[in-house]
């Protein structure tokens, strides 16, 4: 599965189209946020992208976890996001 990460600065409609050809050649993306703003773009860019794919008679699905993360000795709890297209 393709694995894509969003940040705060991230740009939704960028995402968005990222996230829509990743969805149409894989089917399955995971996006990994860290932060509550991270995670706003990485929604807004998954609202736009099934503005691009719904038309072809899809539906994307998220489904959320918690992963944790160790960066420089320090555990950090982020979200993964993984988005199915059916």
């Amino acid at each position: 599965m393709e694995m894509m990460r969003v940040s705060s600065s991230s740009q939704p409609s960028k995402v968005a189209g990222a996230l829509t050809s990743l969805l149409r050649e894989h089917q399955k993306v995971q996006i990994q946020v860290i932060g509550a703003a991270a995670l706003n773009q990485a929604m807004k860019a998954i609202a736009i992208s099934r503005g691009y794919i719904a038309p072809s008679g899809y539906e994307l699905y998220c489904i959320p976890s918690f992963y944790d993360l160790t960066i420089d000795n320090q555990v950090i709890t982020s979200l993964r996001l993984n988005v199915e297209m059916r």
